[in-house]
């Protein structure tokens, strides 16, 4: 059954609630979740002293460059594990998909705690911290397809967004304590420790953390949908060239989803403090703790958000958020200036109006696709949307600033959104419609 054959939800349907089973699986496909972002952010926390333990000393600038240039290689690949990884999930399951995701980026983030340094074996130092981040990278790509499929399968029939919700809580939560392991080792260790041995130990933590995800996820079981799929004798030897013969307008329309919410989350939540320190002067510390509380109401509100979008319907969410941005991106932006409130309040409300993506995305790109090619066209036409609005965006905002063009930072926002919203507004609403 596509989404278009689907049924109706009756008001009983959408009453039910979630079953012991379900709300296991929801907190394992979340904490699995969680757990893969953490190792997946902390490389980008310890960059500086990567850089000063895999590549000759002498150039500290072309050392970090080249520590970044890698890490800029594991999005590379993310499409690439998309494509295999989702293909994966959609015939062997959606449980055998997320084990071997958590697995893979476990793995990566033991090899990078335990590799010997530039010092002690050359130039296969650097070379294993690459492989040890492509596999990073090729697990990411394939993580977002699989674990949405997972998490809004596992939901109720009204009430798919607040399961799917959990995906984006858990990337948040996983920035999180990345972050906190990163303020910890830094702040208790001394700068000789931190560098011989406590960034190893965060990575060792991280490895550590995805053996706990892997046993959750090892412990539930897969999705009713997947089940049924397989006993219907519908999984398809090559879900890839399903997605793409069979179902060409639900690819276009996850990417087109995809180019307004990738591309504000990655400048509101991930770059808008280093914006507002080049642009206003404002203190990066204090930039940082703006975009931590920030982060914190944005993840407490997102179950909330799913459960909104869960009463009301998906179009008219994302709808509010890609109008707001299209509309309030000048005035926002126009508006910081180099004190503390100021960007609190800026970053608050685009962060509030992120939501309706955030909320949405893992659900809406699930009811696109049917169960037997789901993951797969969740995950690819996704990591290609990420990898070229929201990869490049640090550079795109970097490359205006230099050439000072950062007043027209609003237009690349309100043009992006206003692409997102001619999407939102002419896709169908799947809210009430059945997962098959």
């Amino acid at each position: 059954m596509t989404a278009n054959q689907a049924r109706t939800v009756s008001p009983t349907e959408s009453a039910e609630r979630l079953s012991r089973r379900q709300i296991k699986a929801i907190a394992a496909g979340a904490i699995g979740n969680t757990i893969e972002w953490v190792d997946w952010a902390l490389y980008a926390i310890f960059a500086k002293i990567i850089s000063a333990e895999f590549f000759p000393a002498g150039d500290e600038k072309v050392a970090l460059l080249s520590t970044l240039a890698i890490f800029a290689v594991g999005f590379v690949l993310r499409p690439v594990g998309a494509a295999v990884l989702g293909v994966y999930a959609d015939r062997r399951g959606r449980k055998k998909g997320l084990t071997l995701t958590v697995g893979l980026m476990a793995g990566a983030s033991f090899a990078i705690a335990l590799t010997p340094t530039y010092t002690q074996i050359g130039l296969a130092a650097p070379l294993a911290l690459l492989l040890a981040r492509l596999v990073q990278g090729f697990s990411a790509g394939g993580e977002f397809g699989s674990s949405s499929a997972f998490l809004v399968e596992s939901g109720t029939r009204g009430g798919r967004a607040f399961a799917g919700s959990w995906q984006q809580v858990s990337v948040g939560g996983g920035a999180l304590i990345a972050s906190l392991l990163g303020t910890v080792a830094t702040n208790v260790l001394s700068d000789d420790a931190l560098h011989a041995w406590g960034w190893r130990v965060a990575f060792g933590i991280g490895g550590l953390l995805g053996l706990v995800g892997l046993w959750l996820r090892i412990s539930v079981e897969d999705t009713q949908s997947f089940n049924e799929a397989r006993s219907a004798g519908r999984i398809r030897a090559n879900p890839l060239r399903a997605m793409l013969v069979s179902h060409p307008g639900a690819v276009l329309r996850v990417v087109g989803i995809t180019i307004a919410g990738t591309l504000t989350y990655y400048i509101w939540v991930n770059y808008l403090p280093t914006y507002a320190n080049l642009t206003t002067g404002v203190p990066l510390g204090t930039a940082l703790l703006s975009q931590t509380l920030c982060l914190l109401i944005f993840i407490t509100l997102l179950p909330f958000a799913g459960r909104l979008s869960d009463r009301i319907g998906r179009k008219p969410t994302m709808t509010a958020f890609a109008a707001g941005f299209a509309l309030l991106s000048r005035p926002l932006l126009h508006f910081l200036d180099s004190g503390f409130l100021s960007l609190f309040l800026v970053q608050l409300t685009g962060m509030l109006l992120i939501l309706g993506y955030s909320a949405n995305c893992a659900v809406v790109m699930a009811e696109q696709f049917p169960a037997e090619i789901r993951a797969t066209g969740i995950a690819v036409p996704y990591a290609l949307a990420v990898a070229l609005f929201g990869g490049t965006a640090p550079y795109v905002i970097t490359w205006m600033h230099d050439h000072h063009l950062s007043d027209w930072l609003w237009l690349y926002l309100s043009v992006a959104s206003l692409i997102s919203l001619a999407v939102y507004l002419t896709m169908p609403e799947t809210k009430d419609k059945e997962l098959d």
